[in-house]
């Protein structure tokens, strides 16, 4: 029997691998950092947000406490409140998949999601990114936990670049029209003079709240103009 994979689906599945083989970094550098392959995979399993678990395992690698790391960690998972709306507003899941939704609300599954151009493919995007995500990050976690020194420098693969190139992929097709490129190029620079200054994770933060700004001044223009949407 055939499957046939909707193209939200192709995407989530092609974000969920490059993604995934990330996980083979974090395993590594939180095996060197100190801790067991069960703690590692543990991080994984239960925070499963990426940029958390970087800086969680960043913090107890300097030397930090446990509440210093948990206090990074949690202060990078905010953005993942904020996308609970969307995907409530998306999805409206009921019973237990409001749970399984909530655990694979992440940046990938989002911005899958928000690729797709009607309702149900929003939801076979969500889906496909979160769940692909969830089951390669968490396995290749264990991988790198497990032959982290083997692999020598995670930085050295590229992988984190893989990661970016998948994102790449998703925002180059929304951005028609003069309106979207103005909040993306704006977004970039923004994060760009930001990004030495502030703790990681804090840039992408920023400039989500810059884009939100322009956006809804954007659609305030259109608004009052009567003008169509490009």
């Amino acid at each position: 029997m055939t499957v046939v994979l909707t193209p939200a689906q192709r995407r989530g599945l092609s974000v969920g691998v490059a993604t995934g083989l990330y996980g083979i970094s974090f395993g590594a550098l939180a095996v060197a950092a100190g801790l067991s392959v069960a703690q590692a995979s543990a991080l994984s399993l239960l925070m499963f947000t990426g940029g958390s678990q970087f800086a969680f395992v960043g913090v107890v690698a300097g030397g930090g406490s446990l509440g210093s790391a948990t206090a990074a960690a949690s202060l990078l998972g905010v953005r993942n409140a904020i996308y609970g709306v969307t995907a409530n507003a998306m999805l409206r899941p009921r019973g237990w998949r409001r749970f399984a939704a909530a655990q694979v609300t992440i940046d990938e599954s989002i911005a899958t999601a928000s690729a797709a151009e009607d309702a149900d493919e929003e939801r076979r995007g969500f889906w496909a990114g979160g769940l692909a995500v969830f089951v390669l990050w968490n396995l290749f976690t264990v991988v790198g936990a497990l032959v982290g020194d083997a692999l020598g420098d995670p930085a050295a693969w590229g992988l984190d670049g893989a990661a970016v190139a998948a994102f790449l992929g998703l925002l180059w097709p929304r951005l028609r029209g003069r309106d979207p490129v103005a909040v993306a190029v704006v977004a970039a620079v923004v994060t760009v003079a930001v990004a030495p200054v502030v703790p990681p994770g804090i840039p992408i933060i920023i400039a989500a709240a810059v884009a939100l700004v322009m956006t809804a001044a954007q659609h305030r223009r259109r608004a009052g103009s009567g003008a169509v949407r490009p």
